[in-house]
């Protein structure tokens, strides 16, 4: 039976049986018994390799963190996640320096400062309504209730396995719900590279 912690682009952590290709954690969310009983513990919340160093885990261990699967970055990213500055630590630093230029902060910010804005970014009240053509690719929207990814300006819907064929934007309405953090979008606007699933390339 699949451990409930595997999460979508909405940010629910879910039990199904597709680990995709990221890790992450918020902290410890689960009881003694492998049992999800919080959504957040931190307001850190990271987006990190698979595998790192050789390292060995028991997932949701009693004294661990939960981990959290995600099918790709863009997907964590959306989630609310950043990119972790130890295992990921060149995407980390490649995040920082887009923030910087998006112009979210007045210098390289400090982890903990991009973490309190994440914190504030999240959730259904904070997602916008913004045009398509406004948002560039990698961030993930909301299209007829199912999360898209936007990606060589075209939308490609979102499941656990990956991104369906391409839907071209010309066809799709326009203003759309973003699920990326604002902040995050900004980011990506200036210039981060999202890591997305190679479902979207086809």
């Amino acid at each position: 039976m699949a451990l409930q912690n595997r999460v979508d682009p909405f940010g629910d952590i879910v039990a199904v049986p597709y680990r995709g290709t990221m890790m992450g954690n918020r902290g410890r969310l689960h009881d003694r018994d492998r049992r999800i009983v919080r959504t957040r513990h931190l307001d850190r919340w990271l987006c990190c390799e698979l595998t790192f160093r050789g390292r060995h885990r028991t997932v949701m261990s009693p004294r661990g963190y939960t981990e959290l699967f995600f099918l790709d970055e863009a997907t964590a990213l959306a989630a609310g996640h950043r990119p972790c500055s130890e295992c990921r630590h060149s995407a980390y630093q490649r995040f920082r320096r887009a923030w910087w230029d998006a112009g979210l902060s007045a210098e390289l910010p400090r982890a903990a400062v991009i973490d309190a804005r994440l914190a504030s970014d999240r959730g259904a009240d904070h997602t916008p309504i913004v045009p398509l053509d406004e948002l560039p690719d990698g961030v993930l929207v909301q299209y007829e209730g199912a999360p898209h990814l936007l990606w060589d300006r075209q939308l490609h819907r979102w499941d656990w396995t990956g991104y369906h064929a391409p839907e071209s934007c010309r066809a799709q309405p326009s203003p759309v719900r973003v699920l990326t953090p604002r902040a995050t979008v900004d980011t990506i606007h200036a210039g981060y590279p999202v890591t997305v699933h190679p479902t979207a390339f086809r």
